[in-house]
């Protein structure tokens, strides 16, 4: 099989199709209309193996998790998600590994009408870029800049459970295996907070997605907007089977493991009400895990009022 009857067969043929989509797959460069009035926000994202996943994991799981990572980034700017391009650098041309990543991969391009419409595929070591465009009116992108003083801290569902996996997947701590098939697929096939994220435009003063961990994106956001924060550690939101561990594996994970892809973000202690209505409306939970304060730097308390030191504040490539 060539490189183009790769691209034929596995991404051209595909689930979504767009309206603003005036040339897709095809052609030297993809034509997209934009609605008036919208801003396109953009954002990409690498998954090398060895790097970011092991050689184990399921092609689907890879091609799901290639896209979630930037849906969620577009989540946390509040964008819709609209089309997406993809280099993939494969070893060799494996149809079944193919067909299997791009199941993955569409049904949840599907899941937010979200269409592939052009990218790169090369030999080589296996890696997956993706960028992915996304549409907001004009002035309701959520920033990182915006948190003030007294806003409160939340995050939307859990952490942990993804950091915890892949030290299980690494040999690092041994789980049973029930608990491991409950955490696995948060580190596999997250889930983008999109219409979250876009429901939070007119609440959240600002807003990030939990990649490199809280406390290490947390600090992005107090950097950004010049103020500091204090997180209360037993607030922050536990799943029943991390919180079963915990006396084994403690705080860390939760606080700095990152992977959760669970939105990260700050708003006035007026806009209870508006949250608790996202919680019904979505069935997500959110948490106030903390206050933004006066200063700067990230600051962490257990419920006494003692401070609490983690081993490390989350993920750096280059560290």
């Amino acid at each position: 099989m060539t490189e183009f009857e790769l691209i034929q067969k596995y991404f051209a043929a595909q689930p979504v199709s767009r309206d603003d989509v005036v040339l897709g797959i095809g052609d030297d460069a993809a034509v997209l209309a934009p609605p008036a009035g919208k801003h396109l926000v953009v954002t990409t994202d690498s998954m090398i193996e060895g790097v970011h996943f092991t050689p184990e994991t399921e092609p689907e799981s890879l091609g799901y998790r290639a896209l979630a990572v930037n849906l969620s980034d577009l989540a946390a700017m509040g964008a819709e998600p609209a089309w997406f391009f993809l280099n993939l650098t494969l070893p060799k041309i494996d149809e079944t590994w193919v067909e299997a990543f791009c199941r993955g991969m569409f049904s949840l391009a599907r899941e937010f009408n979200v269409q592939l419409v052009g990218g790169n595929t090369t030999r080589g070591s296996l890696s997956i870029t993706i960028e992915a465009q996304g549409l907001i009116s004009e002035g309701e992108a959520i920033r990182r800049a915006g948190a003030k003083p007294g806003d409160g801290i939340y995050v939307t569902g859990t952490l942990g459970d993804a950091a915890l996996a892949l030290r299980h997947r690494l040999g690092r701590h041994s789980l049973p295996v029930a608990d491991y098939d409950v955490l696995k697929p948060r580190l596999d096939r997250p889930t983008p907070r999109v219409r979250e994220g876009m429901a939070l435009r007119r609440i959240a003063s600002s807003a990030i997605d939990v990649s490199d961990g809280l406390l290490a994106d947390l600090g992005h956001i107090a950097e950004a907007s010049g103020v500091g924060a204090l997180v209360v550690r037993d607030h922050v939101p536990l799943s029943e089977t991390y919180r079963r561990h915990l006396h084994e594996v403690g705080w860390d994970h939760a606080l700095s493991g990152g992977d959760d892809y669970e939105l990260l973000f700050t708003a006035p202690a007026h806009a209870g009400r508006d949250l608790q209505r996202l919680l019904t409306r979505f069935g997500v939970g959110i948490s106030q895990i903390g206050e933004m304060v006066s200063g700067d730097g990230v600051t962490v308390i257990d419920t006494a009022g003692n401070p609490y030191r983690p081993a490390t504040r989350g993920h750096d490539h280059f560290a």
